[in-house]
């Protein structure tokens, strides 16, 4: 099984333990907070239910119907998974301004909530940390996106903990809406930085320039055996990366020369960017008088392949 499939189980089986925790403590001591924290499990539920469909889907390979793959399926679920929490944090701000305006009932019980949610913080903490290793062992947006949500719960769990304890000594009980504000902002910040990191690969945006950077520099350590490369193009698909572009060798060049040239580079950009798929379109140069390495064209004609670096190379 794909280890991004067991992971997102792992998340699924720990978001409807604490959904189910949060709803009865926070049902139980009239805290808006509390229940503004469950209904935030439950959306990371929903979340982490989207995240285990997609990666399942991601996980196939190409087919006919989709010639580059499926990994974009991550990333409509990372996008879906970001607007869920918009919504989320819409519900806690309305329930916490009403609860502000009318009083609405005493929160009673406080050290309960304490309790579920530290419980909580704990599982999250530990749950998210898993799901940040396998996302970047695997590159799987919908998993980074899932671990991003329950390390906000790690967070505001702490936030609401805190605002339980000061409601526990002070008395003051509008502190406990006040908090549910202070956790949707948090909520917010978090659905938008999760939302631009899914939908932007969408745009097929460009790989990150310090990605960029290691695809140029590799293919630069070959400078001596082909003319220029130009119309490099760059984008990412999922955990995919898609790279393509134009690479002028000399005319003299035996065609097999030139495909184990290309095949090498490739094999040296994979091997520094996994989940990686290359097109090398490989082009003569057109102009002696401008290329260097041809100027002595007629001569250089009558030679051999380089049969030594393809041997090298292999």
């Amino acid at each position: 099984m794909d280890a991004r499939v067991r992971a997102a189980r792992v998340s699924i089986i720990s978001n409807i333990s604490l959904v189910l925790g949060k709803l009865v403590i926070g049902y139980g001591i009239h805290s808006v907070s509390v229940m503004s924290e469950a209904i935030h499990s439950g959306l990371d539920l929903v979340a982490a239910l989207i995240a285990y469909f997609s990666v399942r889907v991601a996980s196939k390979p190409a087919d006919e119907e989709h010639q580059y793959g499926h990994g974009k399926v991550e990333n409509i679920s990372g996008t879906i998974e970001a607007l869920l929490i918009f919504v989320a944090a819409l519900w806690i701000i309305y329930e916490a301004v009403k609860k502000l305006t009318t009083g609405g009932h005493a929160v009673t019980g406080a050290l309960a909530g304490v309790a579920v949610m530290a419980g909580a913080s704990l599982v999250n903490y530990l749950v998210s940390n898993f799901l940040f290793r396998v996302a970047r062992e695997t590159e799987s947006v919908a998993l980074d996106a899932d671990a991003w949500h329950l390390r906000t719960d790690v967070y505001t769990s702490v936030g609401v903990m805190l605002g339980l304890l000061a409601l526990q000594f002070t008395g003051f009980h509008w502190l406990d809406p006040v908090v549910a504000l202070v956790v949707a902002a948090m909520i917010i910040k978090t659905a938008y930085d999760l939302s631009r990191e899914a939908l932007l690969p969408l745009l097929d945006v460009s790989l990150p320039a310090e990605e960029e950077q290691v695809i140029k520099e590799i293919i630069s350590r070959h400078a001596d055996e082909y003319v220029e490369f130009h119309k490099l193009r760059t984008r990412k698909s999922g955990r995919e990366r898609q790279i393509d572009l134009h690479l002028v060798v000399p005319r003299y060049e035996h065609i097999d020369y030139v495909h184990d040239l290309c095949e090498h580079i490739s094999d040296e950009i994979k091997t520094s960017l996994p989940y990686t798929d290359i097109l090398i379109h490989a082009e003569p140069c057109t102009s002696v008088r401008d290329c260097t390495m041809c100027r002595e064209c007629p001569e250089k004609e009558k030679q051999p392949p380089r049969a030594k670096y393809r041997e090298e190379w292999r």
